[in-house]
C-alpha cells in the first residue's frame, strides 16, 4: 500500500481521537503510520499496476480460449459431416462397363 493512502488512513483514525488528546498528535500519527504499515506489511497484497497486469493477461486468455472453442466446434462440426460420407459406399464410376 502507499505512502499516500496509510497517511490518509493515519489523519483519518487521528480525527478521531478525542480533542485532550490531540496534543500528543505526533506521537499518534506515528504510531498510527508504523502500526498500519507493519499490519499491511504482513497481509499478502499486489500493487494496483500488477493487478491491472494481471487483469489484462486473463482478459487476452479468455478471448482466446474463446476463439479455440470456437475453431473446435467448428472442426467437430466439420468431421462429424465428413464421417456418414467416409463410411457410404464408393460412388459407382459409370464409365466401367
Amino acid at each position: 500500500m502507499d505512502s499516500f493512502r496509510i497517511d490518509e488512513l493515519a489523519r483519518r483514525l487521528l480525527e478521531r481521537v478525542p480533542p485532550a488528546l490531540r496534543s500528543m498528535q505526533r506521537d499518534l500519527e506515528s504510531n498510527f503510520r508504523a502500526v498500519l504499515r507493519e499490519g499491511l506489511g504482513k497481509l499478502d497484497l499486489v500493487t494496483r499496476d500488477e493487478f491491472d497486469a494481471q487483469t489484462r493477461v486473463l482478459e487476452r486468455t479468455r478471448a482466446r480460449l474463446e476463439e479455440l472453442e470456437a475453431r473446435l466446434t467448428s472442426l467437430e462440426g466439420a468431421g462429424s459431416a465428413a464421417a456418414p460420407a467416409a463410411g457410404a459406399a464408393p460412388p459407382s464410376d459409370s464409365r466401367r462397363s
